[in-house]
């Protein structure tokens, strides 16, 4: 048997029948008996033997139900002392209880079909018990006290496991019928169990020692009660007592009858009655529908308007949802479009180094540099020339302290320490110094220390190169895209859509790497000019003087490319449509070929390409803008003619970058740039390899991974934000 088992649950139709019979046992003038059988009931009810109690019941019938047990909890077998009939047959019982033999004034106890192991010792204590009917069960053997049942008449055994019968049954002397499965018993014999009840009787009585009577001199001492106690154990009992106790019962059935007659008509009345009470509910329920029914119209009617205001809500919100998506898809589209233009151009930059490298040719120029003439020496503009490197250190000096500055600050701001303000005061009094520094006192210590001449010379030197130039604004190109494809990410995120994500990853690790590549070169161009530089020095004569302010003049005085490809013959136009294109490397080869405008009027994709344009995008913007600039000056004739009095520079100068804003739109910028970390400063870190954008310098010390992906963080890069 289950520790645990869950109780079933009766039908609708045995939970009525169960109440009904209650109901009908509780009226006044029942009769009484209990029937509470066919109810499906797991076990008999608290209601039951509180009713059997109360109005004296003589009759329990709780057969074919579901029962384990006969006694639930916090309840006493004394609620079943008046009990004469107890029928419990086709159920489940696997024990009766120890205490069955309170049940002093039963008479008939019926347990067929059940689950019965054993049967309790106190069961002899049933002393007005006539019939027992134990058949179907897993009995193995009887107590000895079912000897002491001085009143059993009636005893079935049969379909059990029983092999032996008790001895002391032989003191049973009222036992008229006993049913048995002879061809299994070991004790009495079979042919005496096959011999029959009055056989087995004899044999057990013999085996006591007792002599045997026919049942039927005892029968009339036993079904009289107030009989008396001396005549039970006489064989000559008067005949006469027998014949008054069955015209005793005779007039109790008929009583039976008359009360069975009368609780059929009050059971008729009850049924008139509960069919009016049907009657009168059946109207009820037709009235409480009909007022259902007009309340579900009316619900239905909200609700179909609550549903018509949804549905039209809900299509105003797939409309911006869409219109958020294509916007979406326009940003990326044209993020991947820079994105492929940034790798067409560094594609490009890589094949033309070499000819940058050949035609600028930096080793002969460097050569040239070292040898100082006597001419120069003479016309060396001194005071000029050190109040330019003066400005030069002045800018390089106050970047560099000024960043030192705001970081102390922004540390200052974040552990509000006051030991931290000593170190940044001097600071600030550093640059207030460094800037109210006298003019000539500055401009003559220039003069007189080669150190700072040579620091001025390498800051211009590194401004001036065209190769390091460019490789800052493809980083700073990048440093863009990065911020902006990973404002896109965290956009995505927020609008829960995964269209496209993969490109977008794609994307940022194609820049990735692009950055880390040109973060290199741009490492070794600088290793390259400080050889340059360690050169010039080693080769410096030690008694030149004013060596570092020569070549930072010569440096100075240097024109541009763009301004030397015009004074050999390149148009204007040409020189500004080419480095408005990008493609600022290809002047020497346009130069070497002698383009004009009208040249490339003339000419295909496929000339360009002979010339050395090797990228199919390129090729077909230089010849459209070059056919917008001749219809333009068809027009106006006048564009084609240089400025009059155009005065060439002289100080170093940059040239313009033509950086075109990539941000998709303002909202998405300025919704996604604070860290996602704090959300309060604004992200100023690129982790790589990832690309990310999404920190500010404080949250990313402590990050080993990065919050967005949970790539690991191999470098970290800090981008300043132009205000």
């Amino acid at each position: 048997m289950p520790l645990f088992f869950r109780k079933r649950k009766p039908s609708e139709e045995a939970r009525k029948r169960l109440e009904y019979q209650m109901c009908l046992a509780k009226e006044a003038g029942a009769d009484d008996i209990l029937d509470i059988s066919k109810c499906e009931l797991s076990e008999i009810p608290f209601g039951a033997f509180a009713t059997c109690k109360v109005l004296q019941k003589k009759v329990l019938i709780v057969h074919t139900n579901h029962l384990t047990s006969l006694l639930p909890k916090s309840c006493s077998l004394l609620s079943l002392a008046t009990i004469k009939v107890l029928d419990l047959h086709d159920n489940q019982l696997t024990a009766l209880p120890d205490d069955i033999g309170q049940l002093t004034a039963l008479q008939v106890l019926n347990v067929e079909r059940n689950q019965l192991t054993y049967l309790p010792r106190s069961i002899g204590n049933l002393i007005q018990l006539q019939t027992l009917n134990v058949k179907d069960n897993r009995l193995k053997e009887l107590p000895d006290t079912l000897g002491e049942l001085r009143s059993l008449r009636t005893l079935d055994i049969s379909e059990s496991e029983i092999q032996r019968l008790p001895q002391m049954l032989a003191h049973v002397r009222t036992l008229e019928t006993l049913s048995l499965d002879a061809s299994s018993m070991v004790y009495p014999p079979q042919e005496v169990c096959g011999a029959g009840t009055e056989a087995i009787q004899q044999f057990l009585c013999k085996a006591s020692g007792l002599e045997y009577y026919p049942p039927s001199q005892y029968l009339l001492p036993v079904l009289e009660q107030d009989g008396a106690e001396n005549s039970r154990d006489s064989p000559n009992g008067p005949t006469d007592r027998f014949s008054s106790e069955e015209v005793e019962w005779q007039n109790r059935f008929s009583d039976y009858e008359k009360r069975k007659e009368q609780k059929m008509l009050e059971k008729l009345e009850f049924e008139r009655r509960l069919e009016l009470g049907q009657r009168e509910h059946a109207q009820l329920l037709q009235q409480s529908n009909s007022q259902k029914d007009e309340i579900l119209q009316t619900v239905k009617e909200e609700q179909s308007r609550l549903e018509q205001g949804l549905s039209e809500r809900q299509r105003y919100l797939d409309a911006e949802r869409q219109r958020l998506q294509e916007q979406l898809k326009q940003t990326e589209q044209s993020i991947s479009n820079r994105i492929q233009k940034l790798l067409q151009e560094n594609q490009r930059q890589k094949k033309s180094s070499e000819i940058l490298k050949s035609l600028e040719n930096e080793r002969i120029r460097m050569e040239q540099l070292m040898s100082i003439t006597q001419e120069e020496t003479e016309n060396l503009r001194r005071r000029e020339i050190a109040s330019a490197m003066q400005q030069m250190l002045t800018e390089s000096c106050k970047t560099q302290l000024i960043q030192m500055a705001s970081e102390a600050q922004r540390q200052n701001l974040v552990q509000q320490a006051c030991s931290s303000m000593a170190e940044m005061d001097e600071r600030f009094q550093q640059i207030l110094s460094w800037q109210q520094m006298d003019q000539n006192k500055a401009i003559s210590q220039i003069l007189q220390e080669s150190a700072m001449q040579k620091a001025a010379f390498e800051a211009l030197q590194v401004k001036k190169d065209l190769m390091h130039r460019q490789i800052r604004k493809q980083i700073k190109l990048i440093e863009t895209e990065l911020l902006q494809l990973t404002q896109l990410e965290l956009k995505r995120k927020s609008l829960d859509t995964e269209a496209l994500q993969e490109m977008i990853s794609e994307q940022r690790w194609v820049l990735s790497s692009l950055l880390q590549q040109l973060l290199k070169e741009k490492t070794q161009r600088e290793e390259e000019l400080r050889e340059i530089l360690t050169e010039l020095e080693a080769k410096s004569e030690t008694k030149q003087e004013n060596y570092w302010l020569i070549q930072y003049q010569r440096l100075l005085n240097q024109k541009p490319l763009s301004l030397k490809l015009q004074e050999e013959g390149l148009e204007r136009q040409l020189v500004a449509l080419l480095v408005e294109l990008s493609a600022e490397h290809y002047l020497p080869i346009f130069a070497h070929h002698r383009i004009s405008l009208d040249m490339l009027s003339r000419m295909g994709p496929g000339d360009l390409a002979k010339v050395g344009v090797s990228e199919a995008g390129l090729q077909h913007q230089i010849l459209r803008r070059a056919q917008e600039l001749l219809d333009a000056t068809r027009a106006r004739p006048e564009l084609l003619k240089p400025p009059q009095g155009e005065v060439l520079p002289t100080a170093p100068e940059e040239l313009p970058e033509a950086v075109r804003p990539s941000a998709p739109c303002a909202e998405l910028e300025a919704q996604t740039s604070e860290c996602v970390v704090c959300l309060e400063r604004e992200a100023q870190m690129i982790f790589l390899n990832c690309g990310h954008v999404c920190c500010c310098q404080q949250c990313c010390q402590p990050l080993r991974t990065c919050p967005l992906c949970r790539q690991d963080i191999a470098q970290r890069l800090r981008i300043y934000h132009s205000r």
